[in-house]
């Protein structure tokens, strides 16, 4: 890299302190806490902090529990249910719940149910608390394993632990009562399982006086067409009656963020970098998340830091790259794309596509000098120059471009991000580089968690994550196994990655590098399934025209799905005619597509023979 700063890493643990809180949360703790305060008479109750992915539930909590230790005869305890699973999250909630009462009212307590033989088991339990954790585990799977066969000695455990918790509560000189805190966090990343099995410990046997739940969730994760979307009407409605109320974290202002993202570019020592435009870009692209913003910071520094690509090029000429990378994935994946995946520098046209646009858009007329850039431009598309109504030759130009080119032409953000990169020293190097086969990309940033997904090389680029969530896993309700995908394209070794992974999915693919083989694998092997290029050779329509050849003649009116580097709306309306499922740019997309043909009967085109390539 051109330049010898030092970079760092920014940790990802949340705020506990209030110097470390820089988006305002602190006085959302106060009142939280004041309210908790408030309402000790009121307990039990369980409220929620609800708020997405990365948007601060942890660290308001830990700063509601900060509040919360200057306040007499108020305890609080924190258990974090992603580090359980199923059944053990309900021992493991109610016995750190447990282990906060003193010991001696768990031995009064021990005592008061000695002389009963039906809490025996309860007995045992409690004195594995008191004694420690020596010895527990036999006792404590006995005691669940009883529990969940025998609905008496349930209601007995609850009544127990109300006892044990209301003595505790009243054992006090404050009036009204001791308050337990109990915070529980990163409910909405648990299984179902665990999600109820908390909520049963919760609602079943901890919901009595003196205690106070504070459950940091993504209720809309956890909501009927969520996480829980499986549940029975009786589970709903059981699920309705766990939080009292909830309250919504919002959104940090735009002032807030930009200090926030200063902080975390001087921490990272990134801060000379970032000018006020990518400031408001990383702001607003990010939705003011904060661990979206931590995670594109890191990213750049290992990205700088790792990879020899940059060692030509200057430290914004990075972060520039992975800002388009990660807010404009469309672009960057065409951007990346290898020679021969479709005709063309992206880069380029856009620049061009940008200026004859705003040319055709004026009022005034094309001045002279610039009529031979307009006219090449739309010649080269097959579009006629009209110069008496330049606004029908510009909508005619935009159905043979990138569908995302109209809507990036009037985006600043992206304008200004991206003429800052061509801005810079040796960005024509650069742009080429990626273009040609760059090293992969060491630290691309997530987009969301990666949960349940498999990472693995992009089908074009080899980079290991550009979209967020690599490839997803395959329905299983609709396999691969059995089936037989033809794949038609003349560089195959662009697509290396992914018909592996349709090949571990059970699937059988073959291979056709043109026209001749794909009709000779046709014959052969019956495929349910054909993906094909577009562009071959000097042949931009030469996918579109086999298809029609294979229609017209019927030798094949099974679904098809066209993979290309660039979709375009008349790309689209072609593949339409021609009955395929669409045109897909990226692995999602045609994953996607793949699964929709195999979900449902596939209904070939009404009139095959009446498709043309366009």
């Amino acid at each position: 890299m051109a330049s010898a700063q030092r970079l760092s890493l920014l940790n990802d643990e949340p705020v506990d302190f209030a110097e470390g809180d820089l988006l305002g949360a602190g006085r959302a703790a106060r009142q939280l806490a004041d309210l908790l305060l408030a309402s000790r008479a009121s307990t039990p109750f369980t409220l929620a902090v609800d708020a997405g992915w990365g948007m601060g539930k942890s660290s308001l909590m830990r700063l509601v529990d900060a509040e919360l230790t200057t306040a007499p005869e108020v305890h609080t305890v924190w258990y974090n249910a992603w580090t359980s699973t199923g059944a053990d999250a309900l021992e493991g909630l109610i016995k750190s719940v447990l282990m906060r009462f003193d010991r001696r009212l768990l031995r009064r307590a021990l005592h008061r149910v000695s002389e009963q033989r039906a809490l025996l088991r309860v007995l045992r339990a409690l004195a594995t608390v008191a004694a420690g954790p020596l010895g527990a585990a036999g006792l404590v799977d006995e005691l669940w394993s009883s529990l969940s066969v025998n609905s008496q000695a349930r209601n007995e455990m609850r009544d127990a632990i109300r006892d044990l918790a209301q003595e505790w509560s009243e054992n006090a000189a404050y009036s009204p009562r001791r308050m337990l805190v109990v915070f529980i966090d990163d409910l909405d990343r648990c299984s179902e399982e665990t999600v109820l099995a908390v909520c049963e410990a919760v609602k079943v046997y901890l919901d009595v006086p003196g205690l106070a739940f504070v459950i940091g969730c993504d209720r809309s994760v956890m909501g009927p067409s969520g996480l829980l979307r499986d549940l029975s009407p009786a589970g709903t409605a059981f699920m309705e009656k766990i939080f009292q109320t909830s309250y919504r974290i919002p959104v940090a202002d735009g002032q807030d963020v930009r200090e926030y993202i200063a902080r975390c570019a001087r921490t990272a020592g990134i801060e000379q970098l970032l000018d006020e435009p990518l400031v408001d870009l990383l702001a607003e692209r990010s939705a003011r998340n904060p661990r979206r913003i931590k995670r594109l910071v890191n990213g750049f520094v290992l990205e700088a830091t790792l990879n020899p690509m940059w060692a030509d090029h200057p430290p914004e000429a990075v972060l520039r790259t992975l800002l388009i990378q990660y807010f404009y994935a469309d672009f960057y994946r065409m951007m990346t794309s290898p020679p021969g995946a479709d005709d063309g520098d992206v880069v380029a046209d856009f620049c061009t596509y940008r200026q004859v646009r705003a040319l055709l858009r004026a009022p005034e007329a094309v001045p002279e000098e610039l009529r031979p850039l307009v006219n090449t431009f739309l010649e080269q598309r097959d579009v006629a120059p009209d110069p008496v109504n330049r606004r029908a030759a510009l909508e005619r130009l935009e159905r043979e471009l990138p569908t995302v080119f109209p809507d990036m032409a009037t985006d600043t953000a992206f304008n200004s991000l991206l003429d800052g990169l061509l801005g810079l020293p040796r960005s024509e190097k650069l742009v080429r580089r990626l273009r040609e086969g760059a090293p992969a990309l060491v630290a691309a940033p997530q987009r969301e968690p990666d949960i349940g997904a498999g990472a693995i090389p992009d089908a074009r680029t080899g980079i290991v994550v550009r979209r967020g969530a690599g490839f997803p896993d395959f329905d299983p309700q609709a396999p691969l196994a059995g089936r037989t995908i033809l794949w038609v394209d003349d560089r195959p070794e662009n697509n290396t990655s992914l018909a592996a992974w349709f090949r571990r999915e059970g699937a059988t693919v073959e291979i056709a590098v043109d026209s001749a083989a794909a009709d000779a694998a046709i014959a052969a092997w019956s495929p349910c399934l054909i993906i094909s290029d577009i562009a071959r050779g000097t042949d931009n329509q030469a996918g579109f025209t086999h298809v029609a050849a294979l229609r017209r003649d019927e030798r094949y009116t099974g679904p098809v799905v066209f993979f290309a580097g660039r979709v375009t709306p008349a790309r689209q309306d072609t593949a339409r005619d021609l009955g395929a499922l669409g045109v897909a740019a990226d692995a999602d997309e045609l994953i996607r597509l793949i699964r929709g043909a195999f979900a449902a009967p596939y209904a070939p085109p009404v009139h095959p023979s009446a498709a043309r390539p366009r």
